[in-house]
């Protein structure tokens, strides 16, 4: 071997270490930990089959443990939206929605969504829906049953 496994598995954390620090992203921090464990196994002489077995061991059990974890409690730029507000609310229907013609059109708040039927039937203009999901910029909707709220 050109390098010592144990070289070999310090410059692979090194470069892990440093790509996960430009990138931020959690992506090669946990194949970081599994350097760090195939470097400290080389340091015992245990054979490289065995090391390169750890790195991938390690890396992966890293990755499925604690990454759902970390993304959990450090993601927190994440901008919410109001969408999730409008699941379960009324709408007027604009225009006729017709899944199979690709048109429909809501009002909520003031403001013109696109929409589609999440029955799949058509809705004529001037009904009233309930949001029931938002996908993009469409509104998936179905029509209102009135009967339920008198």
């Amino acid at each position: 071997m050109l390098v010592e496994p144990g070289m070999f598995w310090l410059i692979v954390f090194i470069i892990m270490v440093v790509v996960e620090l430009a990138t931020m992203g959690l992506t090669t921090i946990w194949f970081a930990g599994g350097a760090a464990m195939a470097f400290l196994l080389s340091l015992a002489d245990v054979p490289v089959a065995l090391q390169i077995l750890a790195f991938f061991g390690v890396s992966v059990i890293l990755l499925a443990v604690t990454r759902p974890l970390a993304m959990k409690h450090l993601n927190l730029k994440r901008e919410k939206t109001n969408t999730d507000d409008m699941i379960g609310k009324s709408a007027m229907v604009l225009t006729e929605i017709d899944n199979n013609n690709g048109k429909g059109q809501i009002r909520f708040n003031g403001i013109e969504w696109t929409a589609r039927s999440a029955e799949e039937t058509v809705i004529p203009e001037g009904a009233q829906v309930e949001i029931v999901e938002i996908k993009g910029v469409k509104a998936i909707v179905k029509l209102k049953n009135i009967e339920k709220e008198s």
